[in-house]
């Protein structure tokens, strides 16, 4: 009961800045419409998800121990669970139960399906996921439909509205203040750990807070939410994320047509001249006077808000930003992606598994670390679930909104819920063109808009009873129905509380591993001691977040180059087994399972693991150097001398292969093969010359009597490549007696 009054209080808070516009009142619903949750529980549980919806975009965890959308995640299906326990409570003097439907749920019920289907024949831990995403915003977007009471949608409206404000405000002292409370990847990131997460979200977020802005009558109130919703604006443009400012430009028109179109049911349209001049002179000036501002951020320094989004946008039409830019990364996704479309048309590979199954339609010689999205919802959805499920959620989905939006349009100008449609249909606009070049549907915040935009759609469906809404009605259920619910929110919260806690645990326990074996690293050379200590309770708490989550590879790859940093070989085979095993297409992972393997004088599992790289990568420079990194390490050097003299006859050149010339020569004394895989080295990688040359001259250095010339060459060479400020670092290093000859 607490609860519910914090709720009210909340609720009541959030609408207090905006007053009942005169004859905007809605016309009563038809009878049938009428149910108990309209005047028993809308009104509670608007006001929990007004508040899920403020808390989602607003709270960070302010260390790496558990990542921002986990974060997110939990307070989405906290908040959701939380409605669905107000809304249950609300229905105990019924004497049924009464259900809310609309077709449009059906989409993510089938995708949910699928998903679990997928568990049996395809990635089960990816899967369950996926399964429970669509869990949580299908009962997101059905909660949303329960609360049908037209008078209470403001407080969502005011909801997403002042989260917004709040992460811009996080994105703002970022930008201009280089406040560094949260980790992020790329800056100004708010609290969602990249930039593009942010401005995704941003945009999205935005016609919402237009909306509240056309409803504001106050007079007080008015100049401050112009210039709330200016500095959102602002914050988007200084992120500089293409996809978002494009979406910016597709929905300006729209949100301008919007307010325009309604004004008689909006409290703008009974503003005076003077106060509406004010609002639209404190807005334009706001963004021009913020945007102007420079930025204090190492990363962006000297630069606005107002060129950075000018730069940004403008490098689209740049040639360069197809070939080398992140545009071409992304190009190279998406070809993948369709080829793996192409390759599973009808079934797809699974919910969840496109980072599984990506590295198979990269091509071969793809040296690129799969991402873990396509960075496109449209094509992974394809590729995930397979034409007849994807395609056919996509183009339900697509011809749903089509129908929305032309229904919308020809309903009368005074139909109470017309304002709301387009605007929900607005914010969908921003996050399908964003959807184009990201993956916002799986990230907490753009998830939950998603479902909050297509519940208010079909709540006014059912109002409205509209043509070509996918159906719907109202069922009345048994008593015994209200309990069985009761006993399924129980079971689902005790899920929801476990999963989001073991979540957290691992991720915790991982990132403290990360923490430990950086601390090792640092140490190695100055206190082995205290190294081998950091090292010892690295390697524990990494065992014990494996030993709760072992397919977080986003994760974990992290912790096995530290291991093999520190040389523990061991820990390091034993963590890319369990990558290799989750993940088995990922060409790095088997290519150092050779070389962890090879380290440890296990020939099996090294020529194992090169068999597993030579079928994703066969013939490639790299599968060669692994080949003889196996040979070598398990008894077999002469058979690798003779392969790797071959190979560099022939013109492959790799890193690994140059290196273990220099290695292998050194050992089997075949200073010709040293001089050859270092010169390769120098001539195809320039920037490596100076240490080349030094590497070769030490070992003629020390070959004895009769290589003092070529040492000195080689010294002199390795002189003559090395940096202007690195000269006189270099001769320190170069031994005494060739140091006063060169």
């Amino acid at each position: 009961m607490a609860d519910n009054v914090r709720s009210n209080a909340a609720g009541a808070q959030l609408n207090q800045s905006m007053t009942p516009v005169p004859n905007s009142s809605p016309p009563a619903p038809p009878a049938s419409l009428v149910t108990p949750a309209d005047s028993g529980g809308s009104r509670a549980v608007t006001g929990v998800l007004a508040v899920m919806l403020a808390l989602v975009p607003i709270a960070g965890m302010p260390s790496e121990l558990v990542l921002q959308d986990t974060l997110k995640s939990a307070i989405v299906s906290t908040g959701t669970l939380a409605g669905l326990w107000v809304w249950w409570w609300a229905q105990r003097k019924q004497d049924y139960l009464t259900i809310q439907w609309h077709g449009i749920l059906l989409l993510p019920l089938a995708l949910m399906a699928y998903a679990l289907g997928s568990m049996l024949w395809s990635h089960t831990y990816l899967a369950g996921v996926e399964a429970a995403r669509w869990a949580v915003l299908g009962l997101l977007m059905w909660l949303v439909v329960q609360a049908a009471h037209p008078g209470h949608w403001m407080r969502l409206v005011w909801g997403i509205h002042w989260g917004a404000v709040g992460a811009s405000t996080w994105a703002a002292a970022q930008f201009w203040g280089n406040l560094e409370w949260f980790p992020q990847a790329a800056a100004p990131a708010s609290t969602f750990a990249n930039r593009n997460f942010f401005a995704e979200y941003a945009v999205c977020a935005l016609p919402f807070s237009v909306l509240a802005l056309g409803q504001t009558s106050k007079p007080a109130w008015r100049q401050p939410m112009a210039l709330l919703v200016a500095f959102q604006v602002v914050a988007l443009m200084a992120t500089g994320t293409r996809s978002a400012l494009l979406a910016l430009l597709c929905i300006t028109p729209a949100l301008l047509l919007v307010l325009w179109r309604y004004r008689s049911q909006l409290a703008w349209g009974q503003w005076s001249k003077r106060s509406l001049v004010a609002v639209l002179i404190v807005g334009v000036i706001d963004v021009l006077a913020l945007g102007s501002l420079h930025s204090q951020h190492p990363e962006s320094l000297g630069q606005n808000a107002l060129n950075r989004s000018w730069m940004r946008a403008a490098s689209m039409a740049e040639k360069t930003e197809y070939v080398e830019g992140s545009f071409s990364y992304r190009s190279m996704m998406w070809k993948g992606t369709a080829r793996m479309l192409m390759g599973e048309p009808w079934l797809g590979v699974g919910a969840g598994a496109w980072e599984v199954y990506i590295p198979l339609f990269q091509g071969p010689s793809a040296d690129e670390e799969p991402d873990y999205y396509a960075h496109n919802e449209y094509l992974q959805l394809l590729a995930e679930y397979g034409l007849p499920v994807g395609g056919g959620v996509l183009a339900v989905l697509l011809a749903y909104l089509l129908a929305a939006a032309r229904n919308t349009w020809r309903l009368p100008l005074s139909t109470p819920d017309a304002p709301l449609r387009a605007i929900a249909l607005t914010s969908l606009l921003a996050l399908l063109v964003v959807s184009l070049a990201g993956f916002p549907w799986r990230l907490a915040g753009t998830g939950a808009l998603l479902a909050i935009c297509l519940g208010l759609l079909a709540c006014t469906d059912r109002r409205l009873v509209l043509p070509d809404s996918l159906g719907g009605g109202t069922r009345h259920l048994a008593f015994g129905a209200r309990t069985l619910m009761g006993a399924g929110l129980v079971g689902a919260s005790l899920l929801t509380l476990s999963i989001a806690v073991q979540a957290m645990r691992a991720e915790t326990l991982i990132m403290r591993s990360i923490y430990a074996l950086n601390q090792a690293e640092r140490r190695k050379t100055s206190d082995p001691s205290v190294s081998e200590h950091w090292h010892t309770q690295g390697v524990a708490l990494l065992q014990s977040g494996l030993a709760i989550n072992s397919d977080y590879r986003k994760l974990i790859s992290i912790p096995a180059e530290q291991l093999a940093s520190l040389g523990d070989w061991r820990t390091t085979a034993a963590v890319l087994e369990s990558i290799a095993h989750s993940r088995p297409h990922i060409a790095n992972v088997w290519s150092n399972l050779v070389r962890a393997h090879a380290e440890l004088g296990q020939a099996e599992p090294a020529l194992a693991a090169w068999r597993e790289l030579e079928r994703l990568q066969p013939n490639t420079p790299r599968t060669r150097a692994m080949e003889l990194v196996a040979l070598s390490r398990t008894g077999h050097e002469e058979e690798a001398v003779n392969k790797l003299a071959a190979y560099l006859d022939q013109g492959v050149v790799e890193p690994d292969l140059v290196l273990l010339a220099y290695s292998l020569g050194q050992r089997k004394r075949q200073w010709a093969l040293v001089e050859q895989g270092l010169t390769l080295r120098a001539n195809t990688w320039p920037d490596t010359a100076a240490d080349s040359y030094f590497r070769l001259g030490k070992v003629f250095a020390d070959a004895g009597k009769g290589f003092e010339d070529r040492a000195l060459a080689a010294f002199q060479r390795g002189l003559q490549a090395a940096p202007q400020g690195e000269v006189s670092n270099y001769r320190r290093q170069v031994p005494s007696p060739y140091r006063e000859q060169l």
